[in-house]
């Protein structure tokens, strides 16, 4: 069975140090870069909403094939990063993030939805590259009791790119919302498939620590067949418990967030225009990056299960204020949920990691597959809101989030037992 590099925590010397803080400051880059791609689809929506007049089921299309594109493309992605190792597998994933982002020119000069949604599948699978590259190097880049700290703070960026990107996109995209056109796309994602391929090329010539990739002999006997071998990686009870907490963390993350615009516009929430709508997501996203600084602190004292289910319970709390409130109250409900999905992400993937060993990298694999939540939970919620209502169908999120709880207090318990 194939392994990833040992981690340097175990094999570093003191002298090892800066370059291992000049590779986190590296990664942190990305982590910016594919959370502001990533919100910029809660901003699409309400734009290719209004363009193509869709109903809420249709619109999230756009979160399932951006989402789905993490369960078709993990597994190839593992196996390619395996291969290469961490550092190439960035700039392999910058390069086909940068290609899905150009995409979006000729999906706006032709003005059909399935381009876009063909873009956004292709742009998915480069971020899905990166994810399977990036966090667990981000995981062993130091000692392992303090993988959930260094993976909460490079997440606190993803979070400060989340936060902008509302903005940035409320300028460009939404601008015109009552006069939508598919040109208004275009400058923005051409910028970004620019960006991407500079990075691209700055990381390809970074003198980054070589880690995850496997030696020539190990790599011929990798296929498939490892990832279903279930005396192997799949015997990791709590790895398995934690890709459902990824899966339904994701859709919950991702589900309140697409529908967040479409939330605020009702009448009994706060009556806003859809372009101010937009900003406030902004505010969601910000409580994310808020919580995750504070969160690398107080993780280095506290132990990172109980800090998880606090988290998921007042999440729960909110939710329920969100769907059951009106006014004020349920806007700011909804918002300050972002504040408890801070730590969620960066700590489910730790802890369902913890304790694999050689077998870091393909859990990672299946970790990053489980972010197909994100694709399923959001178009459940889209059929619940044609039929029963936004606000109503909110109940999806409370469930996703009491599952976490679960996690967070029983699942993961390191265990090697699936049964």
């Amino acid at each position: 069975m194939a392994h990833v590099s040992t981690p340097v925590s175990a094999a570093a010397s003191q002298a090892d140090m800066p370059k291992q803080h000049f590779a986190l400051a590296s990664l942190t880059t990305l982590f910016f870069m594919w959370g502001f791609i990533t919100c910029l689809n809660d901003i699409l929506i309400p734009y290719l909403k209004g363009m193509f007049s869709l109903n809420y089921t249709q619109a999230m299309l756009i979160q399932f094939c951006f989402f789905g594109a993490y369960f078709v493309m993990s597994i190839p992605a593992g196996k390619l990063v395996s291969r290469i190792g961490y550092q190439f597998g960035i700039v392999v994933g910058l390069v086909v993030a940068a290609v899905g982002c150009a995409l979006f020119y000729p999906a706006a000069v032709a003005h059909v939805y399935e381009l876009f949604l063909l873009a956004l599948f292709v742009l998915a699978s480069g971020i899905t590259i990166l994810q399977v590259s990036a966090n667990p190097y981000v995981s062993v880049l130091g000692p392992q009791k303090t993988a959930s700290s260094r993976l909460t703070m490079t997440q606190a960026f993803n979070s400060l790119g989340t936060t902008v990107a509302p903005i940035f996109g409320g300028w460009l995209i939404l601008s015109e919302i009552s006069q939508a056109t598919a040109e208004q796309v275009k400058l923005p994602y051409l910028m970004l498939s620019l960006s991407l391929l500079v990075l691209a090329v700055i990381f390809a010539f970074l003198k980054l620590p070589k880690l995850g990739k496997e030696s020539d002999s190990e790599a011929a006997h990798q296929d498939l067949e490892d990832f279903v071998d279930l005396g192997s990686v799949w015997r990791y009870r709590h790895l398995i418990l934690g890709a459902v907490g990824i899966f339904v963390y994701v859709g919950a993350e991702v589900a309140i967030g697409s529908f967040l615009v479409g939330f605020l516009t009702l009448d009994n929430i706060a009556g806003l225009a859809e372009k101010e709508a937009a900003h406030y997501i902004s505010y969601y996203f910000a409580g994310a990056m808020v919580g995750r600084f504070i969160g690398a602190a107080v993780m280095q004292k506290f132990n990172a299960g109980k800090v998880l289910a606090c988290h998921a319970l007042l999440a729960v709390l909110l939710v329920v204020i969100a769907m059951t409130g009106e006014g004020s109250l349920a806007m700011w409900a909804i918002l300050l949920v972002g504040l408890c999905n801070s730590i969620m992400f960066p700590t489910i993937f730790s802890l369902a990691l913890h304790g694999l060993g050689k077998y870091t990298s393909k859990g990672s694999g299946i970790l990053c597959l489980a972010i197909v939540g994100g694709a399923i939970i959001p178009l459940l919620q889209g059929v619940l809101a044609d039929s029963v209502g936004v606000q109503m169908a909110l109940f999806l999120p409370i469930a996703c989030y009491l599952y976490i709880t679960y996690f967070a207090l029983v699942g993961s318990k390191v265990s090697t037992q699936t049964s």
